[in-house]
C-alpha cells in the first residue's frame, strides 16, 4: 500500500509539471499564430497513446511511454526528429518563419510556467499555513565524526558560514556543502571560534547524512502514561546530567548509557533549580525511561493575505537559487555530488507514506523549479540549448542551419541518456545498498 501511495504522487506530480511546462510552450505558440500539431503527456512512440483526440488544428493524447511528454511545434526541430518538413518552402504559421524574440519566448514559456506554478503553489501554502523553520539561532548542534573530525563539536551553535547568517537549523549541512564554505565562526560555551573548511572534503558532506543532529538537552516534559517511573518523582523542568555519574549534556549522550542498562535500574543525577537530586530510575528492555523531554519548537512566520504573493516569489527565487548551486556541485566531480542524481525512483522516495496535501504541494512546487532550471541548462534538446541559438541569432544576425541545430539535438539527446543512466544507476546502487 505504502508503494502505491508514493507510485500514485509521483505519476500525478509530473503530469502536472509536464503539463504545465509543455502548456507554456503551447501558449505563446499560440499567441504568436504557430501551429502546434500535437500536445502529448507521456510519449507516443511508434504512434501508440493510450488516448488522443483532435481538436482544430492540433491533436492532443495521453502516450503510453510515461518518461515526460511533448508539445510538437511546427517547423520546429526537436525530440520528434521530424525533418521532412523542413525539407519544404517556411509556411507564414511555422516556428522556424516567425522573429527571433517570438522563438525565444516559445523555447523559454515552458520554463517560465514552471516557476509560475511554483511562485502559486508557495503562494498557498504560505498563505494557508505560513513558512516554519526550526531557529538556528535558538539551538545547538551534536555532530557526527565527519563533523567532529572537521572541528565541530556537540553543543556548538552556528553563528556563521563565510558572511552568511544562516536562520533554519534543518539546513545547516546543506548550506555548508552547496555554499562551499571556507570558514564557520561557531559559539563554543563562551568562546567564539572559527573552523577553517578543508574544501576538498566538500563531497564528504554531501554524501554523509545527520553531520548537525539537534542537541536537546535531557529536560523532562512529561511521562509517559504507561511510565515505570511514574512514582519516582520526576517533574517538569527536571534536567538530567548523569546516568550512574557518566555525564550527559544531550539526549544524544544518554543513548548508549540506557541501552546498556536495558532491563535495569540506574540512578540519575538531576538538577532542579538551584538543587542536585540522585533519582533511582527503572530502564526497561528498550532503553528507555519512560518520559518525554522538552523539544524545541519551529517558529512560524504569518503572511495574511496579498501579502502571501510576495513572501511566494522570494521563496520561488530563493528556492532556485538554491538549487543552482546545487547543480554547480554535480557539475564538479571532486565534491562527488554527481552521486546524489537521481531518477524518478529517487523522486518517490522523498514523498511521504501517507497522502498530505501539503508536503505533496511543496514537493510539487520544488519539482517545478527543479524541471524549470534543468530545462535553461545550454544543452541542445533541452529549451536552454534552443535559447542560446536564438540568443546567438539576436546578437549576430545569423541563423544557426537546419543541418547544424539537426545534430546539436541529436547530441544533447545522448547527453540527457547518459545523465538518466547516471541518475539510475545512482538509484540502484543506493537500493542494493
Amino acid at each position: 500500500m505504502l508503494v502505491l501511495i508514493k507510485t500514485l504522487q509521483v505519476i500525478l506530480a509530473l503530469s502536472v509539471l509536464i503539463l504545465f511546462h509543455e502548456l507554456g510552450h503551447f501558449a505563446f505558440a499560440k499567441l504568436f499564430g504557430i501551429r502546434v500539431e500535437k500536445f502529448y503527456l507521456f510519449f507516443d512512440v511508434g504512434g501508440k497513446s493510450l488516448l488522443k483526440f483532435r481538436k482544430g488544428e492540433t491533436e492532443y493524447g495521453i502516450g503510453w511511454l510515461p518518461l515526460g511528454g511533448y508539445c510538437k511545434i511546427a517547423g520546429m526541430i526537436d525530440e520528434s526528429m521530424d525533418l521532412k518538413s523542413l525539407k519544404e518552402a517556411p509556411k507564414p504559421w511555422e516556428f522556424r518563419s516567425k522573429p527571433a524574440w517570438q522563438r525565444l519566448l516559445v523555447m523559454a514559456g515552458g520554463v517560465l510556467f514552471n516557476f509560475i506554478l511554483a511562485i502559486a503553489v508557495f503562494t498557498v501554502i504560505l498563505g494557508l499555513n505560513g513558512r516554519s523553520y526550526l531557529s538556528n539561532e535558538d539551538n545547538v548542534i551534536y555532530v557526527n565524526e565527519l563533523a567532529y573530525d572537521m572541528g565541530f563539536r556537540s553543543g556548538d551553535r552556528i553563528l556563521r558560514f563565510d558572511d552568511y547568517v544562516p536562520q533554519d537549523f534543518n539546513m545547516l549541512q546543506a548550506e555548508l556543502g552547496r555554499r562551499m564554505v571556507r570558514k564557520a565562526v561557531v559559539l563554543r560555551g563562551t568562546d567564539t571560534l572559527d573552523i577553517y573548511i578543508d574544501r576538498s572534503r566538500i563531497g564528504e558532506v554531501m554524501n554523509t547524512p545527520g553531520m548537525f543532529e539537534l542537541a536537546v538537552p535531557f529536560v523532562v516534559d512529561t511521562l509517559m502514561a504507561d511510565s515505570a517511573n511514574g512514582a519516582a518523582g520526576l517533574r517538569r523542568g527536571d534536567r538530567i546530567v548523569a546516568f550512574d555519574g557518566a555525564p550527559v549534556a544531550f539526549v544524544q549522550d544518554a543513548r548508549p548509557l540506557l541501552a546498556a542498562a536495558a532491563g535495569a535500574g540506574v540512578e540519575a543525577t538531576v538538577l532542579r533549580g538551584a538543587d542536585t537530586l540522585r533519582v533511582p530510575l527503572q530502564v526497561d528492555t528498550q532503553g528507555r525511561i519512560g518520559v518525554y523531554m522538552q523539544m524545541p519548537g519551529y517558529r512560524v512566520l504569518r503572511y495574511k493575505g496579498l501579502r502571501a504573493l510576495p513572501a511566494g516569489c522570494a521563496y520561488t527565487w530563493e528556492t532556485i537559487r538554491d538549487y543552482v548551486r546545487d547543480l554547480r556541485l554535480v557539475a564538479t566531480p571532486s565534491t562527488g555530488a554527481y552521486k546524489s542524481v537521481g531518477s524518478f525512483i529517487a523522486i518517490g522516495q522523498v514523498f511521504p507514506n501517507r497522502w498530505d496535501w501539503l508536503q505533496f504541494g511543496s514537493l510539487l512546487a520544488l519539482l517545478s523549479i527543479m524541471l524549470g532550471v534543468m530545462n535553461l541548462l545550454p544543452i541542445p534538446a533541452l529549451d536552454g540549448g534552443h535559447i542560446v541559438f536564438t540568443l546567438y541569432e539576436i546578437l549576430t544576425g545569423r541563423k544557426p542551419g537546419d543541418r547544424f541545430l539537426a545534430v546539436m539535438q541529436i547530441i544533447g539527446m545522448v547527453l540527457i541518456f547518459a545523465l538518466m543512466f547516471l541518475a539510475f544507476g545512482n538509484d540502484i546502487g543506493r537500493l542494493i545498498n
